[in-house]
């Protein structure tokens, strides 16, 4: 009996080793930049490489597209041809997604708007309509708080002001992070339960495309992880007291069936926000700008117009 638990404990000891082992190595794992969507490019900045996709007249005026967490700019690919007659529309990869450097530090919600703020300076960018969708309209609400006056409208896709409007991810994505078992789940994850996992960001019953299985398995462990910079960022102040405060016109726009966040609720406290505007898309879940392209591009440039008109 005594033989059977040093074996036991052995080859516990063994697991717990390897477990550490993966830890450190997926932890350590950092990836460069590359081009990733047809018409892309890598812009190298102070801050690190980033991919951008611009498309429309250069001379129009600027509408800037920040993707979700976990995404990239495939995810506007719907989108940009229904906003590009006549604006300039610049689609960026944050620092850690898509096609852009993915380094071991530097994802606070603050860094990531840093990034974003590096690239449209050296682009000519200043006075955008920016939209973020979800972590995008984090970043968003942070660049404008950056001194350069980037942005000059904001609308927010199925952003709510905090955690408290979450409707909770479950407990397999709670382990994802989890110390240890999370660097463990990363690695032996198959694309079936990762095109699964990507199902709350839809409406019940979407398809999920699989090029967007391919765009989450670019990232690393370390910028999957990041995830808590921006419950960081929104706990110390929601996004809609960040937005008054800057006084900047504000477009909320969600999903009837979003599966993250309580969409109306969320839209009644921006709604409150001085100037606002709120849309709520039926049949779309948490991504109307991939589920409702059409729907969420007409909000977007009636939105847009009363800046177009004066320019």
């Amino acid at each position: 009996m005594a033989r059977r638990w040093k074996i036991l404990i052995a080859v516990f000891a063994a697991l717990a080793l390897l477990l550490a082992i993966n830890d450190l190595v997926v932890e350590a794992e950092t990836k460069p930049a590359t081009v990733t969507v047809p018409g892309g490019r890598i812009l190298r900045l102070r801050g690190g490489a980033m991919q951008v996709l611009e498309e429309g007249p250069r001379r129009a005026a600027p509408i800037v597209l920040l993707h979700c967490f976990a995404c990239s700019i495939a995810w506007w690919q719907p989108l940009i041809p229904l906003l590009d007659r006549d604006h300039r529309v610049i689609a960026l990869d944050l620092r850690g997604f898509g096609g852009s450097e993915k380094p071991s530090s530097g994802y606070s919600m603050e860094d990531q708007a840093a990034f974003v703020a590096e690239a449209l300076k050296r682009l000519g960018v200043h006075r955008a309509t920016v939209v973020g969708h979800s972590l995008g309209g984090t970043v968003a609400t942070a660049l404008a708080e950056v001194p350069g006056d980037y942005v000059g409208r904001l609308v927010l896709v199925d952003q709510a002001p905090d955690e408290s409007f979450s409707k909770g991810l479950g407990l397999t994505a709670e382990l994802s992070t989890a110390p240890v078992l999370g660097p463990a789940l990363w690695q032996v994850t198959p694309d079936f339960a990762v095109k699964e996992g990507l199902e709350v960001a839809f409406a019940p019953g979407y398809d999920v495309p699989e090029r967007f299985v391919d765009e989450f398995n670019r990232m690393t462990y370390t910028s999957y992880d990041s995830d808590d910079e921006e419950g960081t960022y929104m706990g110390a102040e929601p996004l809609d007291r960040r937005i008054e405060r800057a006084g900047i016109p504000l477009l909320a726009i969600f999903g009837a069936e979003d599966q993250i966040y309580e969409s109306q609720r969320a839209l009644a406290a921006y709604a409150k926000v001085p100037g606002a505007q709120t849309a709520l898309v039926p049949g779309a879940g948490h991504s109307p700008n991939v589920e409702k392209p059409g729907r969420t591009a007409d909000l977007v440039l009636r939105f847009d117009r009363p800046r177009a008109a004066h320019r």
